[in-house]
């Protein structure tokens, strides 16, 4: 993303030279996918482009070797896919042994559902259906246990019965992705059956999570909130909302449904505004933090940038430098930026996690960085959920087998690119006209209320 080559190739071949995944280590089945396996993908991509938009990202005498580490690690998570009554996979793994005797039976769905984009990159690159065969399994496992009153789909689950063990519905933890990956797979692979998974789920998160008045910058009521519900009666389980949640805002754009992804975003920067960070929980009822503390999540910093790509409103470069300076004036420690433990009285907890670098710095320095080739190259690209890099790219609509799961002839037809046709409620899908482009994105009086809303005014 910097353009800075040598240190990439320096780095790649430090990853070739020293990392082996042929180790006794339990790891999470997500959390390895999301983080290595897709970051393994999204350089391998980079390094072979034979277009180089980035600069000379090119590594001499390169024999596909991160893909075949890719490879390697993908076929070290497959017993987690096996011996599941449902095809959902088990949280956790042994990367030498396979799944641990003692291994729990329950997994959230994010963490279930969110690995087909990395698999379906490494089944597509092969030509080896095993790995999206998998994954869209499980996708469809987890699909099929939603509630037929509702539509909805808890976020604890067990893998053997396909009972839900967490009946909570919600945008946040245990739910966030497996949304973000309906979207991003039917993006990147074309495949109808995601699109329609997922254009039915925003409908039913419009029906029974969103609260508030109708339109996001016109009307009466309360701004528009995302609760946490009850999958099976859409009734109110609680009054807060977690940090994850802010990465809402940012899909409704890539669906098209900017003005409400507006309101959203003011209420979680509103939050920032007031902390200056997210709490890892806010009670919205109290005004308060349930979970104190932020490790340096980019969700609210991913949607800020997606929102100045749809709109180019310079409000949201403000936001971007709030988000800058508070991370500066809180979080920085003598080697790198902390973890804060409470984001009221600012202590801080002697961790960096590695979306911090993936994540949160590449977005801010996306979003001030108009020239980058990601933005003028041509070349349309998108963000795995850990902010990876992937080339949305004509070889990865082609699969070559015929049909992803047996006796589904269906699943092949595909839908063009330009054909996407959101599902949307509260909005209309045109970009933001320019008389309104240097206007505040929302009306004052609506800033205003959602400040009121957090407690700042």
């Amino acid at each position: 993303v910097m353009g800075n080559s040598s240190e990439f190739q320096k780095a790649v071949k430090l990853v070739i030279d020293t990392v082996s995944f042929d180790k006794d280590s339990t790891v999470q089945v997500f959390e390895a996918t999301i983080r290595v396996l897709g970051s393994l993908l999204s350089a391998h991509i980079i390094i072979t482009d034979t277009k180089q938009p980035f600069g000379d990202m090119t590594i001499k005498d390169y024999d596909n070797e991160l893909l075949h580490m890719a490879h390697d690690l993908a076929v070290r998570l497959l017993p987690a896919f096996e011996n599941t009554k449902t095809g959902i996979p088990y949280p956790r793994v042994n990367l030498k042994k396979g799944v641990p005797p003692d291994s729990n039976n329950e997994t959230c769905t994010a963490g279930a559902g969110s690995l087909l984009v990395e698999f379906g990159i490494l089944s597509r690159l092969l030509g080896d259906s095993t790995f999206e065969w998998v994954a869209r399994r499980a996708v469809k496992a987890l699909w099929s246990l939603r509630s037929n009153n509702t539509g909805l789909l808890g976020n604890v689950v067990n893998i053997q019965t396909g009972h839900w063990v967490g009946k909570q519905s919600g945008l946040g933890a245990g739910s966030d992705s497996f949304y973000e990956y309906l979207l991003k797979s039917y993006i990147l692979f074309g495949e109808k059956e995601d699109l329609e998974m997922f254009n039915d789920a925003y409908r039913n998160i419009q029906n029974h999570l969103r609260r508030g008045r109708e339109a996001c910058n016109e009307g009466e009521g309360d701004p528009p909130l995302y609760v946490n519900v009850n999958m099976f009666t859409g009734q109110l389980m609680n009054t807060w909302i977690d940090s994850l949640q802010a990465f809402f805002p940012g899909l409704q754009v890539l669906i098209g449904d900017v003005e409400d992804a507006i309101c959203l975003h003011a209420f979680y920067y509103a939050i920032w505004k007031r902390y200056g960070a997210l709490p890892e929980r806010y009670n919205w009822q109290l005004q308060a933090p349930d979970v104190p503390f932020y490790p340096l999540r980019p969700e609210l910093v991913e949607s800020t940038y997606l929102l100045y790509q749809a709109t180019k409103n310079p409000f949201y470069l403000h936001v971007g430098m709030d988000i800058l300076q508070s991370l500066e004036k809180y979080t920085k420690a003598k080697c790198g930026y902390a973890t804060l433990h409470h984001v009221v009285e600012k202590t801080k907890e002697d961790r960096m996690e590695s979306f911090f670098l993936s994540e949160t710095c590449k977005y801010l320095y996306l979003l001030f960085d108009e020239e980058n080739p990601l933005h003028k190259s041509g070349n349309k690209y998108m963000f795995t959920t850990e902010g990876h890099i992937v080339s949305v790219d004509e070889r990865f609509r082609n699969s070559l087998w015929q049909d992803i799961l047996p006796g589904e002839e269906d699943s092949a037809e595909r839908i063009k690119p330009n054909e996407l046709k959101p599902v949307n409620f509260s909005s209309n899908c045109n970009r933001v006209p320019d008389e309104r482009r240097y206007l505040l994105p929302l009306k004052s009086n609506y800033m205003r209320q959602i400040d009121q809303m957090v407690g700042l005014i």
